[in-house]
């Protein structure tokens, strides 16, 4: 697999550090405000908008038309304001079939960076199911295929390197979530060729911090972090207080910005991915990819004021 020097890897990482956005801007036809803060991908410096879209449980909406009219308005929003990656799985119910119907209505299908995962016990089933999810997308090829939750990763992963040898696939990942699974996760990341990791990480959710994140860095792996409200229960807590006269600082107006731009302020992080389907919280969230970020004096004061709450 080839993959850009170590030290073209530092130059891109530290250019994204000091806010550069390098986006290629919207489509004719697609309303935007501003570009968004951009990252590379360090495996081939393709820069992502650094706040995506996930869609575990708020997708979920099996066949209620409001429920998916609302789905296609939060898309709406999302490509409207610069975002790019949308993020699913074959294990989210009714998901990918909702995220199609959407793409469909907006003629978004070449817009989409269209991220899922392989999910199966079976080896052999790998290629059946990416085609299945695939047609639920109805995109023609998918940006990103992780293995989620390193659920048969040793069979998984040929088949992934296979497809991105022969032009199907852009990018190849692996997938976490609360924790779980670090050790064999690093192992995975020191000894095979991917382009991203997911996993959770939040103010208060940082262990990925000691070894994950380094190990992202040094390996020039792309990082999507899930879970970045802890389903809620984060906002939820914080909501209890007022917000800090620091936020202004970084151009926040609200918990949800401020616990965003802590995220996608650490240097290893690629994109983060919070779910939503609300069209003002998309709003809300997609607004945390602009203007300042915190740096690490500031993201100190963040965490040691969010322990105190």
């Amino acid at each position: 697999m080839t993959r850009v020097s170590l030290s073209y890897r530092r130059r891109l990482l530290g250019a994204a550090a000091a806010g550069a956005a390098l986006w290629l801007g919207p489509s004719s036809g697609w309303a935007q405000a501003s570009t968004p803060i951009t990252r590379p991908i360090p495996s081939s410096g393709e820069a992502l908008p650094v706040v995506g879209l996930g869609s575990w449980i708020t997708f979920n909406v099996g066949n209620d038309p409001v429920a998916r009219d609302r789905c296609t308005g939060v898309m709406r929003e999302f490509f409207a304001a610069g975002g790019t990656l949308i993020d699913s799985s074959p294990m989210y119910g009714s998901s990918q079939e909702v995220i199609g119907e959407g793409l469909a209505r907006l003629g978004a299908t070449g817009r989409v960076f269209a991220a899922d995962k392989v999910w199966i016990s079976s080896g052999a089933g790998g290629r059946p199911q990416i085609e299945e999810s695939r047609r639920r997308w109805g995109v023609p090829r998918f940006a990103l295929l992780q293995v989620h939750n390193l659920l048969a990763w040793q069979e998984h992963l040929p088949t992934l390197f296979a497809l991105k040898a022969a032009g199907e696939l852009r990018y190849v990942g692996i997938t976490t979530s609360e924790g779980r699974r670090h050790r064999e996760f690093i192992d995975v990341m020191a000894r095979h060729p991917i382009d991203f990791v997911q996993l959770s990480y939040s103010l208060q959710e940082r262990e990925v911090e000691e070894r994950i994140l380094p190990l992202a860095r040094d390996r020039g792996i792309a990082v999507l972090a899930n879970r970045p409200f802890q389903e809620g229960a984060l906002l939820r807590r914080l909501g209890r207080h007022p917000l800090p006269a620091w936020a202004a600082e970084i151009d926040c107006t609200s918990w949800a910005q401020v616990a965003l731009k802590f995220i996608v302020s650490h240097p290893a992080i690629t994109c983060a991915i919070p779910a939503t389907s609300r069209v003002d919280h998309v709003r809300e969230n997609m607004a945390a990819a602009r203007g300042r970020l915190p740096d690490p004096a500031l993201r100190r004061r963040m965490i040691a004021a969010v322990e105190k709450l």
